[in-house]
């Protein structure tokens, strides 16, 4: 199979890929070779969602990027060189790594022997109404079950997971999400790490009990 039908075998996989190019005129067939190196890395990671490669030339230096979306993940991976083909065989190189590591990880701690925690999971729904009158000489119980704030619309439940801190640290790498609620496997006690925005991550951790 040459280049440009494995180029177009990738397009037809159901994956969205998207090659732009700064400062430089994206060919045929730097798109066709990118995207041929980038559809290698199935074998590796299922449920991928996009994949986006961005090309740069600046003086001498050809650099790639390339940001992959996975379920919730995103992961990203960078290369330069003086050959943008050099360039795109690093970053996909980059990339592989990272997800090696990534599902490591995640074997490592699915052979652990973990008692599965559920934690129930309340979705709520702010009241639609812009304004609530609060009449005090009604007592408080009375008063809330009259006004109803808001409204659960959905229950879950979820399963709260045991991980080492390094574990936790990755899950929030390559995700999206603003926390993690997490059992710390030392201390065997619910943390909580959250995204700061200066890019630093807080944890929050009991001190008793």
């Amino acid at each position: 199979m040459n280049r440009k039908a494995k180029a177009l075998e990738f397009v037809n996989a159901g994956w969205d890929i998207k090659v732009t190019g700064r400062h430089i005129e994206v060919t045929d067939s730097m798109k066709d070779y990118a995207m041929e190196k980038v559809s290698k890395i199935e074998r590796f990671i299922n449920r991928i969602i996009d994949v986006g490669v961005i090309m740069d030339i600046q003086k001498l230096q050809h650099r790639v990027d390339i940001i992959l979306k996975v379920g919730h993940f995103k992961i990203t991976s960078q290369a330069i060189s003086n050959d943008m083909y050099i360039s795109i065989d690093q970053a996909v190189d980059k990339l592989e790594a990272q997800l090696r590591r990534y599902k490591s990880k995640i074997q490592d701690h699915h052979a652990k022997q973990h008692a599965l925690i559920d934690m129930k999971v309340n979705v709520i729904r702010p009241s639609e109404i812009d304004e609530l009158e609060f009449d005090e000489t009604l007592p408080m119980e009375n008063a809330t079950v009259s006004f109803k704030p808001h409204t659960i619309i959905e229950q879950k439940t979820l399963p709260l997971k045991t991980l080492t801190f390094d574990e936790a640290v990755v899950k929030m790498e390559l995700s999206n999400d603003h926390f993690l609620l997490f059992k710390n496997e030392a201390t065997q006690k619910l943390n909580v790490i959250y995204r700061c925005d200066n890019g630093n991550y807080g944890v929050i951790e009991p001190t008793c009990g």
